[in-house]
């Protein structure tokens, strides 16, 4: 036989290559294979079977091993849940991860849990991120290796303060009574998250979580936060911050979010030059000129110190024609401007920039005050007119042009965002951005320098908690230096994977915006920046002694102690020593707090970071809150950074970042190796979740069921399903229409395992199952199938692409199982003898179906990947699908010639069957013709007589009877229907290639069909056929 003589030529030369034309398999040919697969065959496990009760037929009904299990169609509603419920239970979801990190492995897989924030309950995009996060846990896991993932909670912050209070403010209460209620809201909120988690199945050990309110977490980020300051990293300064009246507290670029539709009252309006440049005084005619400057905040004119120009523009002095006014602009902004003064301006005289060096304008609502012309390299020329109105107090790229030319940062805004005494007594205790704006608009039109007002329309920064907008004003803050690790945080960055990878580009601009990050907020609850203050100068007393004694108080007594203790404890004598201050009596403690992204972006010390030398701590203490069977930190082979850190895309600002900088500024690496940025869960209709919208879909409805009838119980698994197959990587859309596909693929699926449970329900692999080389070859052809199937699978889980693994599954169950194997093979497995050679190949082969199948899913559906492998054969009782590993293919299963027989044989199926479209191939009888060579040869391996009702190669093409021979009889039928046809066979890379011809004559059968098998096959009607016979015969 070919195969036997392929098999020794493979012990000499390389495995035999894939046929060119054929590209990746019969997998990847649905074009030239899927008629096969359909024409005239019955749609796989859902078909008809053999021996229909009714006279004369019924009676052989009990011969017939028909598919036999428990296992439900579908589970709906209450019995659904129920069951999952259940499922948790009996298989021990609750222990799994403990056991796996307790188990031994060669490899370890770090995921690291950003914290969801502990200020309401779970909703969708939790589940989007928490269930992304697991299916990859349970893929790693299953296939061996040790998964680190240690959920967490960010519990401090603005929005838990304001909830938590909720009308009664800060007003009357102490720090500590703040803090006591903001961590009993926490808590609370934690309590509902975590129950919502594990009941969507996430795998973790929940009685170990991380919180950034424990006193081991805080110790944890203030050595973080000492390491930084030792560097020069982290200093104090008086600049311009984003300042949220509403909050009354700073805020960092990552806790803004723009509003596009911010309206301003943006004005134009004149500054008087006092003294001409030198350079332009000899021009003729240019008295009383006034610059015109442009502005979105005119609340910001009274703090104005400078107007700056561009030094290599061109600028000119124009003379309105309608009321001779002097004005000077930007050479380039002159037409734009008489458009929007709708007058004609006249040239009267230009210069550059430079040649405005020297000149001094007076302010137009404080007389007394003069304010230069300075250059500057952010004046652009897209809108305005060119020269720019600089309020040095009141804007962060003022605020450089004041440093640099030592101009005054007078603040004129309070903490509530309205005008302090220094504006003046007409707008002292003016909110900026309503009456205030209102005022000094009126101002400038009393003094006769408003030009133009018109409402402007641009994105403009406001509080994310609040979602009011902010104002920049100048405080005393802590801040990082971004700017001196941009560099090397770029540099750390380019070692890390992006998915996507369009997301890099993202970041990398986050970076350069940022030149420093105020970490200081000006509230209760949060972790205590670790500073003393003199009392007589406000000097700053913090260093490593101040801060590591600090840092060991909080991993004690936690964060609350820095009210609660007395100075002299946080502040001891062997400290001020070392430290070589005055005594205790000469300082007072801070009052602001960390910057909630600094308490999560150190995440990485306090949950992966392994000991550092010197340290005094007993080994592995920063997990001090874990058992010890779980505080093992990474090994030394995974760096101390975690493989992936999985988030939305919001994060690119924040957690991704201030994880980068902390850990590239303590360890000079980033914490993780990837990132995986996903997008946010939008309706159907893709718009963002909203209550007045009425499209919010809360997951625990998803789950439950809701009042309304239209709302089912979908369970967890509908929610991971959608999850997985969802394109996580852009804005996720969810709704009735996405849950009810998500439903109904499942319930493909079932009826899928259920018709493979259902036929190996009385065979054990252990003792039953047939060596791959004594299969019928389409069986061994399977196992071919199956092992590329789950190549394809685990390629997809490794590259975060669950979506992938449902394409590669349907594709697989659809095309490889229903259409094709599930048709051919019923005979055999209903038919044959119980304990036949073919009957028990088939069902090895359906077992390791059964199994890998199982196993592809679990991942995603661990809930029904759990139920199938209780009815699954081959284990003892108790055992779980999740303690048991990955997929289990062999590499023998590609047997080399295999796929060139049972593929030629495919392709000479599908002209069979094309030529019947619509008709039942069993009632023909088949006539292959093929001239002597390889092709002939691989059908010999199928059929080994000439002509054959129950070889492989009649089996596969599903007729009553096939005929091999070299050429056409001369004496077929005239009704005889004819086909020729072309098969490449490609082995060996090309060195064996032969394109082989074919013939086939197709006729309708003779033969009688079988009251058992209803195969035509049978001399008569009332005639059981030769091999029914035999088996009736013998169970009699």
């Amino acid at each position: 036989m070919l195969l036997c003589r392929i098999s020794l030529v493979s012990q000499t030369l390389p495995r035999w290559g894939r046929r060119s034309q054929r590209g990746g398999g019969l997998l990847l040919r649905a074009v030239s294979f899927s008629s096969s697969r359909c024409h005239g065959v019955s749609s796989g496990e859902g078909s008809a079977q053999p021996a229909e009760s009714g006279s004369g037929q019924g009676q052989y009904r009990d011969t017939v091993l028909l598919p036999k299990t428990d296992f439900p169609m579908k589970l709906t509603g209450q019995k659904l849940l129920d069951k999952e419920l259940e499922i948790q239970q009996d298989c021990k979801f609750a222990d799994l991860y403990s056991w796996q990190r307790e188990r031994k492995a060669k490899k370890e897989f770090c995921l690291h849990d950003g914290p969801p924030y502990a200020n309401g309950d779970p909703h969708v995009g939790h589940a989007l991120n928490k269930i992304l996060k697991d299916i990859r846990n349970r893929f790693e896991m299953l296939r061996g290796r040790q998964v680190h993932y240690v959920p967490g909670w960010d519990c401090h912050g603005l929005p838990i303060e304001l909830k938590a209070l909720g009308e009664l403010g800060t007003s009357g209460l102490s720090p500590l009574q703040i803090r006591q209620k903001a961590r009993e809201f926490a808590e609370g909120a934690i309590a509902r998250q975590m129950a919502a988690f594990q009941r969507w199945g996430v795998m973790a050990d929940w009685d170990q979580c991380y919180y950034t309110f424990d006193g081991a977490y805080e110790a944890a980020q203030l050595k973080v936060f000492q390491e930084m300051h030792s560097k020069g990293l982290i200093y104090q300064d008086y600049k311009p911050v984003f300042w949220s009246p509403s909050s009354r507290t700073a805020l960092a670029e990552a806790e803004l979010e723009y509003n596009a539709e911010h309206v301003s009252r943006a004005i134009y309006t004149t500054f008087p030059l006092a003294t001409l440049p030198p350079n332009i005084t000899k021009e003729a005619g240019l008295d009383s000129v006034s610059v015109l400057v442009w502005t979105t905040q005119p609340w910001t004119i009274p703090a104005n110190q400078a107007i700056c120009y561009m030094p290599n523009a061109q600028y000119s002095v124009v003379k309105r024609l309608d009321n001779s006014e002097l004005l000077l602009v930007a050479t380039e902004r002159t037409a734009n401007m008489a458009a929007l003064l709708g007058t004609e301006l006249e040239v009267v005289s230009t210069f550059t920039g430079s040649q405005l060096e020297g000149g001094i304008c007076k302010h137009p609502t404080i007389p007394s005050k003069e304010v230069p012309l300075l250059p500057a390299n952010h004046v652009t020329m897209a809108k305005g007119t060119g020269l720019v109105h600089t309020a040095p107090a009141h804007g962060m790229e003022d605020y450089s042009v004041a440093s640099q030319f030592k101009l005054s940062v007078d603040c004129i805004v309070n903490e509530d965002g309205k005008f302090t005494e220094l504006a003046g007594p007409e707008l002292h205790n003016l909110s900026v951005m309503n009456e205030g704006t209102d005022r000094v608009i009126s101002m400038l039109k009393e003094c006769g320098s408003l030009v133009k007002e018109e409402r402007c329309v641009h994105s403009y920064p406001y509080d994310w908690r609040t979602k009011q907008p902010v104002v920049i004003r100048p405080s005393k803050q802590w801040f990082i230096n971004t700017a001196s690790l941009k560099d090397k945080a770029k540099e750390a960055l380019q070692k890390v994977r992006v998915l996507p990878e369009s997301a890099r580009s993202s970041l990398l601009a986050m970076l350069d915006r940022r030149t420093y990050w105020c970490i200081s907020r000006q509230r209760s609850w949060g972790v205590p920046i670790p500073v003393f203050y003199h009392r007589e100068t406000g000097e700053a007393l913090i260093n490593k002694h101040t801060v590591s004694h600090v840092a060991q108080l909080f991993k004690e007594k936690g964060s609350d102690c820095w009210w609660e203790l007395p100075i002299e404890t946080l502040l001891p004598a062997a400290v001020l020593k070392k430290s070589k201050a005055g005594p205790v009596g000469d300082y007072i403690r801070g009052e602001d707090v960390l910057d909630i992204w600094f308490d999560s972006g150190a995440s990485w010390a306090a949950v992966l970071e392994e000991e550092t030398e010197g340290d005094s701590e007993e080994p592995e203490s920063r997990l001090s809150w874990l058992p010890a069977s779980l505080r093992k930190p990474l090994t030394t082979e995974s760096d101390s950074r975690a493989d992936a850190y999985v988030e939305g895309k919001d994060q690119i600002g924040g957690w991704f970042q201030s994880s980068l900088l902390t850990s590239v500024a303590v360890r000079n690496k980033a914490p993780y190796k990837s990132l995986v940025v996903h997008g946010f869960a939008v309706s159907e209709k893709g718009e963002k979740m909203s209550k007045s919208l009425g499209n919010v879909v809360d997951p625990d409805v998803v789950i439950n069921g809701g009042k309304d009838p239209s709302t089912p119980a979908f369970g967890a698994d509908v929610l991971r399903w959608w999850v997985a197959e969802s394109n996580v990587f852009s804005e996720v859309q969810i709704g009735p229409n996405a849950l009810n596909s998500a439903r109904d693929s499942i319930s493909k699926l079932r009826r899928t395992l259920k018709f493979l449970l259902g036929n190996v329900h009385s065979f054990d692999p252990r003792s039953q199952a047939v060596d791959p080389k004594e299969m019928h070859y389409i069986d061994q052809y399977m196992l071919h199938l199956l092992r590329e199937f789950s190549i394809k699978v685990t390629d997809a889980y490794s590259e975060f692409d669950p979506g992938r693994v449902i394409r590669v599954l349907q594709a697989f169950i659809s095309r490889d199982l229903s259409s094709f194997y599930f048709s051919i093979i019923k005979d055999r497995l209903y038919c044959d003898p119980e304990d036949s050679l073919g009957r028990r190949s088939c069902q090895t082969v359906l077992e390791e179906i059964l199994d890998g199948v199982t196993r592809s899913i679990a991942p995603i559906l661990p809930h029904l990947a759990e139920e199938v492998y209780l009815h699954a054969p081959g284990h003892d009782e108790g055992e779980t699908l999740f303690r048991s590993g990955w997929i289990k293919s062999s590499s023998v299963w590609r047997r080399p010639g295999l796929e060139e027989a049972v593929e030629g044989a495919c392709a000479i199926r599908d002209s069979f069957l094309s030529s019947i479209p619509g008709k039942n191939s069993a009632q023909y009888d088949l006539t292959i013709a093929i001239e002597p060579g390889l092709l002939f040869e691989l059908m010999e391996s199928l059929q080994e007589e000439p002509t054959s009702t129950s070889s492989q190669l009649c089996e596969l093409m599903m007729s009553s009877r096939v005929k091999l021979c070299s050429e056409l009889p001369r004496d077929l039928p005239s009704d005889a229907l004819l086909k020729h046809g072309t098969f490449l066979i490609n082995l060996e890379g090309g060195v064996i290639r032969e394109d082989s011809a074919y013939s086939i004559a197709v006729v309708p059968t003779s033969a009688a069909r079988c009251p058992r098998c209803r195969r035509f096959t049978a001399e008569s009607t009332d005639c059981l056929c030769p091999r029914c016979q035999t088996i009736v015969s013998q169970s009699q």
